[in-house]
């Protein structure tokens, strides 16, 4: 593992996924930016805290340099990522963009005191990783000046990719998977030491950090079958992950099922359908600092 992450997941070993992911998810990227960028001062600065590959951020580079500059900083732990995030970046800021990268932990608290402070801070999908959610919530609002935008972008609508039927195992393969990943995700988070229980919604950890306006609203992925020709590879890398989660969460005839859809010399292989799509919502929870 390249650098210690709360979770124990090896971030660097998924940056193929996550670039991928962040190219499927780009419209719905693009429009979330765009909503959250028009609500800014001019020359804003935003902070993207668990910045991952960088989608996101390419997208407020553009939505940026469209409003005359301003300063990106990306925040990550793990090195790799962070790399890929800032060369993803600097290629659309232009010289009217600020780049910024700093290896940080959302999980220290003192991490504002290191940062600039931000007009917003963006955080999506990496807070549910940490072991006190609500703490790192607080952190998030610590990062924003008065008046500025906490953003994340956490849970949605699960996504959906296969037909029912699949003409091999028993139908409604996708519902059990989803069902084992919820178990996994329990799991994930109990093993995280010191793992808090946060038994409220995300709207509800904003309004206890103290931000105001509270709001959410979603944005949609929808990629029609067959749908791009990145599509089968990506679900593949999904599907692999889903896999080595939930073998031991699927009763035998659903892993080899699963198996067969990720046998590259099998006929049954993902790259050899063309009923392959990709639907679902990211939820975006925000608030302001009074």
């Amino acid at each position: 593992m390249s650098a210690h992450t709360h979770d124990h997941i090896d971030w660097a070993d998924r940056l193929a996924l996550l670039r991928a992911a962040d190219s499927l998810d780009s419209e719905a990227q693009a429009a979330a930016a765009a909503r959250l960028v028009a609500q800014l001062p001019n020359g804003p600065t935003v902070v993207d805290l668990g910045c991952g590959a960088g989608g996101v951020s390419t997208h407020f580079a553009r939505e940026l340099v469209s409003r005359g500059g301003g300063t990106i900083v990306l925040a990550d732990a793990t090195p790799e990522l962070l790399g890929e995030a800032e060369r993803a970046v600097r290629a659309v800021a232009g010289p009217s963009v600020e780049v910024r990268a700093v290896r940080a932990d959302l999980a220290d608290a003192e991490l504002p005191a290191t940062l600039p402070a931000a007009d917003l801070v963006w955080a999506s999908r990496v807070v549910h990783h940490l072991p006190d959610q609500q703490a790192a919530v607080v952190t998030l609002a610590a990062t924003v000046r008065p008046g500025g935008i906490v953003a994340l972008a956490e849970g949605g609508l699960s996504f959906a990719c296969l037909p029912w039927d699949l003409g091999l195992g028993r139908p409604g393969l996708e519902d059990r998977l989803h069902a084992a990943q919820a178990e996994w995700f329990a799991g994930m988070r109990e093993g995280i030491d010191g793992s808090v229980p946060m038994p409220y919604g995300w709207p509800i950890a904003l309004e206890h950090a103290g931000l105001t306006g509270i709001g959410s609203f979603s944005v949609l992925v929808d990629h029609p079958a067959p749908g791009p020709d990145t599509l089968p590879g990506y679900l593949h890398h999904h599907l692999s992950q889903l896999a080595e989660h939930a073998a031991d969460l699927l009763p035998d005839d659903d892993r080899s099922t699963l198996a067969a859809l990720l046998d590259p010399a099998g006929p049954h292989h993902l790259a050899n359908r063309r009923d392959l799509y990709l639907l679902g919502a990211r939820t975006v929870h925000y608030g302001r600092r009074a």
